[in-house]
C-alpha cells in the first residue's frame, strides 16, 4: 500500500497536475518512472493506470502511435487481469483508446476495440458499443458493409436481451439496408423474422406482416427452419385475429411467364390437350373446311364495320356463358407442403360498349396497375356480370403444379382480366396483377421487349356450340386392328346447327361410316352371309375418302340440348405413336355474330407391332396362269397369339386356293409370341379364256386358314375393308397405275391371347404388280433343298440345285446360263422379311422382283475377289450352258455347287442370256430380240453337323 505522502503518490500527483497544464513531456517522464516502479512492486492497477496516462500523453503529444497503442494495450489487459475491481477501469480505458483510433483516422481499428469493451459489460452497455462498432466500419475506408450489418445485429439482439425492442428494431432496420442490396439470404431472413415478431409484440401488426412474409419463401433454408418460420408466421397471423391483403405474396410463386389465355371464339376445342396444338396444324387441317373469303381477313374483327367499337379495340372476342381460360403454372419453393384455396382471378367488366369509352377505361386500368400497386378492393367481383371459379390444392415440396382458372362473362361488354389471388394457409391473402403489354424506346428508338399476353377480350352474345369425343378410342393398339367407334355430338345452346362437315388428318387410321353402321354388330357385319346396301362404297365416296373431307348429309342438324351420334371406322394402319387431329366445321341456324364455328379434337394413338406379312412369288412350272404363293407371317408380339382367319385376293382377276398335296402347310391354326410361320398358296389369273376355274366357278378370290375350313367368310369388297385398301393404294401411289395390273392380298386374324382384344383385326394389305408378265420371253427360279445339315470337319458339301426355264414367247428362243464363282457372298443371317415390311404389313410385292426382265448384261454386280481371300462356295458343274426352247416350252439345267463351311448362302451368282430367233415367215420380234438377266436370290442354310 502506498500512502499519500509517499514519494510515488507525490510523483503521480505532479504527474497529474503537468498533465492538466498540459506540459505533457514533464507528465510522461513522471509515467514511465512510475511505471517501472509499480510493476517491480506487483501494484498491478496503478501499473495499470500510469500506462493508461502514458497513452493518452503519446496520444496528446502526438508522437510514437506505436509507443501509445502499446501503453493502451498493456493498461487495458491489465485492468481487465485484475478482475472485477477492474472492469469499470477497463471499459474506461477502452473508451480512450477508440477515441483516440477514430481522432487518427483508424475506424477499423477502433471498431476493434469497442468490440472487446462489449465482452465484458452488460447486455444493455454492451449493445451500445457494439452499435458504436458498427459505426466505425461503416466510416472506415473503404467501407466494411457487411461486418457493419454484422455489428447491428448482435447489437440488436442485446438490445432485445435488455427489453429496449424499439432500439433493436433500430439496428435490424439498419441492417437491412446493407443485406438487401446483397444476396446474403440467410442473415437477411434471420433479421426480416425477428423484426417482424419485435413489430407484433409492439402492436404495429401491418408492418410486422410485411417483414414475417419477407422469409416464408425461404426456400434455400433447412426443412427445420422452413418449417419453423412458417409456423410461427401462421400463429402470429392467427393471434390477431384478421385477414391480411398482401400484393406479390411470395408463396407460392407464380410463374407469370407461362400466362396463357384460352379463349374460344369461331374455334372451339373438345378438351384443354387440344388447345396445346400448333395453331398452323389446326389450319392446315381447316383448309378445305372453312369457307374461303374473296377478302383476305386474319381474324373475326376483321369482319366488323368500320364503326364497330370492336374494332377500335385491340382484343380477342370471347363468348357470353362460355369460360374464358387461364392457364398459369405455380411453385411451392419450400420443402414443405403448402395450402393454397380459394385460387381464382381478378376480373372487370365493362358493359360500356362506346369505343372512346371503352378505351379510356382500359387504358386508365392498365396505367394504374403498371405505376402503382392499387388495393385488391379496387376490383371486386360482379356476379351479375360474371362469375369466376375457384381452386383449392396442396403444393407439396418443391412441387409445380399447372392449374386452369376460370371466369364466365354474362353479358355483353369488354372483358378485362386484371390478376389472380389466392389465400395462404387460411390466413393471408395473396394477389397479383398482370403486368401491362408496354412498348419501351431506346436510346437507339428501337422497341424493347412486349409481352404478348392481352388481358382484354371482348364479350359477344351467346353461340350455338357443340362438344364431342369418340368413344373408345384406344390409346393403344395392335398394327392391323379394326374397330367400329362412335362420334358423339352434343350442342349445349338452344339453338340448332346445320351444314356440319369433318376433316380428318389420318384417313389411313379412320374414316366415317355410315349412319345404318350404328345399329351394327361388329365384326358379324363384315361376314358374306351378311347382306347390307351400306356396305357397298361407290367411287363417289372413295373420292371424298381420299381427299379426307367428310360432309354429313344435308338434312342432318344437331338440335339445342340434344346429343348426335355418327359411326366411325379406325383402323391401326402401321406401327408407331400418331396424333388424329379431326376438325368439325357447323353453321348456326339463326342469326349471329360468328356465322360457323369449328370444333377441334386431337387424341394420341400408340400402334403396337403385331404380325409382319410378307409374299414371295414364283411362276409354276407346268401352267403359265398359276404362281406360288409363299406367306411368311412373324408375329412380333411379346405376349399375344394370332388365329389366321382368312387370306383373300382384291378383285375377280385373281383366285387363291391351297396347294393339291400340301393341305397341311396350308393351314395354321395360331401363331405364338415371337415365333414365325410359313404358309404356300396357289393364285390364278382368272381372266384369260384358257382358265377352265373361272368358267365353272370352282375357284374363288378368298380362302378359309381357320381349321375345319370354315364357311364363315368376310367380305374383303365391302366397307370400310375397301376404304382402308383405297386409302393404302392411294398412300402407296399406285392409283395412277394400272389397276389390273395389281394383285392385292388381304390377310385377316384375330387375337386370341388372354387379356387381349377380342375385336377382328384387318392385319396386312399387300399389293403385288402383275403387269410384265407378257413382256419378257423368258422366266427361270430356282430348285432345290433349302437346308443341308454336313460335317465340314471331314470334307465339303454338295448341294444339287435346278434352274428351270421356260420359254413363254411364240418363237425358238436360246438361253445361256453362265455362272460365277468371284460373285460368291456369304450372309450372316437368314434373309429377314424386315426390309420388305417396314410398313406395318402392307407391301409392295412385284413380280418383276423375283422375275427380272433386264435388257442387257450391263451393269452386272460382279466383283473381283481379293487374292487372299477364299470363296466359301464354288460352282462345280459347269461355267456355261446352252439350251433351245421351243415356243411354251421348258428345261432343266442341273448345277452343283461346292460348299466349304457352314453359313447362309445366296445362290444367285449366274446370268441368264437369250436371243429370240426369226420365226419361220421370216419376220423376226421386233419387240424382244435379245436380252439377259441375273440370277434371283435363292437362299440355303447349311448346318453344321455332328
Amino acid at each position: 500500500m502506498y500512502t499519500f505522502t509517499s514519494i510515488e503518490s507525490q510523483i503521480r500527483v505532479l504527474s497529474d497536475y503537468a498533465f492538466m497544464l498540459r506540459d505533457y513531456e514533464l507528465a510522461l517522464s513522471n509515467y514511465r518512472l512510475l511505471s517501472t516502479d509499480y510493476k517491480l512492486d506487483k501494484a498491478w492497477k496503478r501499473f495499470a493506470g500510469v500506462q493508461e496516462m502514458s497513452g493518452l500523453c503519446y496520444f496528446m503529444l502526438d508522437q510514437s502511435r506505436k509507443d501509445a497503442e502499446y501503453c493502451m494495450e498493456n493498461a487495458f489487459t491489465t485492468y481487465l487481469r485484475i478482475g472485477s475491481s477492474g472492469q469499470r477501469n477497463a471499459t474506461r480505458c477502452g473508451l480512450w483508446w477508440a477515441e483516440m483510433l477514430k481522432t487518427r483516422g483508424q475506424h477499423r481499428e477502433a471498431s476493434t476495440v469497442y468490440f472487446r469493451i462489449s465482452n465484458e459489460e452488460p447486455s444493455l452497455h454492451s449493445a451500445v458499443l457494439l452499435e458504436q462498432a458498427a459505426c466505425c466500419y461503416l466510416l472506415s475506408s473503404p467501407r466494411m458493409l457487411r461486418k457493419y450489418g454484422f455489428h447491428l445485429i448482435l447489437a440488436g439482439n442485446s438490445y432485445y436481451l435488455s427489453d429496449q425492442k424499439q432500439h433493436a428494431v433500430r439496428a435490424y432496420r439498419n441492417a437491412l439496408f446493407v443485406y438487401k442490396q446483397n444476396p446474403w439470404s440467410y442473415i437477411n431472413n434471420h433479421v426480416h423474422f425477428n423484426v417482424g415478431r419485435w413489430y407484433g409484440v409492439l402492436g404495429i401488426f401491418d408492418v410486422a406482416i410485411k417483414h414475417l412474409l419477407e422469409v416464408i419463401a425461404c426456400s434455400h433454408q433447412s426443412l427445420t427452419t422452413q418449417s419453423m418460420f412458417l409456423n410461427d408466421f401462421f400463429h402470429f397471423v392467427q393471434s390477431t385475429g384478421e385477414k391480411f391483403d398482401v400484393y406479390k405474396l411470395q408463396l407460392p410463386v407464380f410463374n407469370m411467364s407461362s400466362l396463357r389465355v384460352v379463349n374460344e371464339d369461331h374455334r372451339t376445342y373438345a378438351s384443354n390437350a387440344d388447345v396445346d396444338v400448333n395453331e398452323s396444324i389446326w389450319q392446315e387441317l381447316e383448309e378445305e373446311l372453312i369457307p374461303s373469303s374473296s377478302v383476305v381477313r386474319t381474324n373475326w374483327l376483321d369482319t366488323q364495320p368500320k364503326s364497330s367499337p370492336f374494332r377500335n379495340n385491340k382484343a380477342c372476342v370471347c363468348v357470353a356463358g362460355e369460360a374464358v381460360k387461364l392457364n398459369v403454372e405455380l411453385k411451392n419453393p419450400l420443402q414443405i407442403s403448402v395450402n393454397v384455396s380459394g385460387i381464382s382471378l381478378i376480373c372487370q367488366l365493362s358493359t360500356n360498349l362506346n369505343a372512346s369509352e371503352t378505351g379510356a377505361l382500359t387504358t386508365a386500368a392498365e396505367e394504374d396497375i403498371a405505376s402503382t400497386k392499387p388495393s385488391i378492393s379496387t376490383f371486386e367481383s360482379d356476379g351479375n356480370n360474371f362469375t369466376v371459379s375457384k381452386l383449392d390444392i396442396v403444393l407439396g415440396g418443391g412441387e409445380t403444379k399447372r392449374i386452369q382458372l376460370e371466369v364466365t362473362p354474362k353479358v355483353i361488354g369488354i372483358l378485362k382480366l386484371v390478376g389472380i389471388r389466392w389465400t395462404l394457409s387460411d390466413s393471408v391473402v395473396g394477389y397479383q396483377y398482370f403486368e401491362v403489354a408496354t412498348q419501351k424506346k431506346n436510346k437507339k428508338g428501337k422497341r424493347g421487349a412486349r409481352r404478348s399476353l392481352n388481358t382484354n377480350l371482348i364479350v359477344i352474345k351467346g353461340l350455338p356450340k357443340l362438344t364431342g369425343y369418340i368413344e373408345c378410342l384406344p390409346t393403344k393398339a395392335f398394327t392391323g386392328d379394326l374397330q367400329l367407334l362412335t362420334l358423339n355430338l352434343r350442342n349445349q345452346s338452344e339453338h340448332a346447327v346445320k351444314n356440319i362437315k369433318m376433316k380428318i388428318s389420318h384417313p389411313r387410321f379412320v374414316i366415317p361410316g355410315d349412319s345404318s353402321d350404328l345399329d351394327l354388330e361388329f365384326p358379324q357385319c363384315l361376314r358374306k352371309h351378311v347382306q347390307s346396301d351400306s356396305n357397298t362404297v361407290s367411287e363417289g365416296t372413295k373420292e371424298n375418302v381420299k381427299g379426307s373431307l367428310f360432309a354429313f348429309p344435308q338434312g342432318i342438324k344437331i338440335q339445342g340440348g340434344t346429343t348426335f351420334s355418327w359411326p366411325l371406322w379406325f383402323h391401326a394402319a402401321t406401327p408407331g405413336n400418331f396424333s388424329l387431329y379431326l376438325s368439325l366445321y357447323y353453321e348456326m341456324e339463326s342469326t349471329t355474330d360468328i356465322p360457323y364455328r369449328t370444333l377441334r379434337m386431337h387424341y394420341n394413338v400408340e400402334v403396337l407391332p403385331s404380325l409382319d406379312v410378307s409374299f414371295a412369288i414364283s411362276m409354276c412350272s407346268s401352267r403359265l396362269q398359276e404362281y406360288i404363293v409363299r406367306m411368311d407371317v412373324i408375329n412380333k408380339t411379346p405376349s399375344d397369339s394370332f388365329a389366321l382367319n382368312q387370306l383373300s385376293c382384291v378383285g375377280t382377276k385373281w383366285a387363291v386356293s391351297t396347294l393339291p398335296s400340301r393341305d397341311s402347310i396350308s393351314f395354321v391354326e395360331t401363331i405364338p409370341a415371337n415365333q414365325a410361320v410359313s404358309c404356300f398358296f396357289k393364285i390364278k389369273d382368272l381372266s384369260t379364256s384358257s382358265c377352265i376355274e373361272a368358267a365353272d366357278g370352282s375357284c374363288g378370290s378368298d380362302i378359309v386358314l381357320s381349321p375345319g375350313g370354315s364357311t364363315d367368310v368376310f367380305d374383303v369388297s365391302r366397307t370400310p375393308i375397301t376404304d382402308f385398301h383405297y386409302q393404302e393404294r392411294h398412300q402407296q401411289g399406285k392409283l395412277a397405275k394400272v389397276p389390273r395390273g395389281l394383285l392385292d392380298f388381304i390377310l385377316i386374324s384375330k387375337a386370341v391371347a388372354v387379356n387381349s382384344s377380342k375385336s377382328e383385326q384387318l392385319l396386312s394389305h399387300h399389293t403385288c404388280h402383275c403387269s410384265a408378265l407378257s413382256q419378257n420371253p423368258v422366266w427361270w427360279l430356282m430348285e432345290g433343298p433349302r437346308t443341308i445339315t454336313h460335317d465340314f470337319s471331314k470334307s465339303c458339301c454338295e448341294a444339287n440345285i435346278q434352274l428351270v426355264i421356260h420359254n413363254s414367247s411364240e418363237h425358238n428362243t436360246t438361253v445361256r446360263v453362265v455362272t460365277s464363282d468371284c460373285m460368291a457372298e456369304k450372309s450372316q443371317t437368314a434373309p429377314s422379311h424386315e426390309s420388305a415390311s417396314g410398313q406395318g404389313g402392307w407391301h409392295d410385292v412385284s413380280l418383276e422382283n423375283d422375275i427380272k426382265a433386264i435388257a442387257s448384261t450391263k451393269g452386272t454386280h460382279s466383283q473381283k475377289q481379293s487374292s487372299e481371300s477364299i470363296s466359301p462356295f464354288v460352282w462345280c458343274s459347269l461355267s456355261s450352258a446352252q439350251v433351245d426352247l421351243k415356243p411354251d416350252s421348258s428345261a432343266k439345267i442341273p448345277l452343283k455347287v461346292c460348299i466349304f463351311a457352314p453359313g447362309t448362302y445366296n445362290f444367285s451368282t449366274y446370268e441368264l442370256h437369250w436371243k429370240v430367233h426369226s420365226s419361220e415367215s421370216g419376220h423376226v420380234d421386233e419387240n424382244v430380240t435379245s436380252g439377259g438377266g441375273q440370277g434371283y436370290p435363292f437362299y440355303v442354310n447349311v448346318l453344321q453337323g455332328a
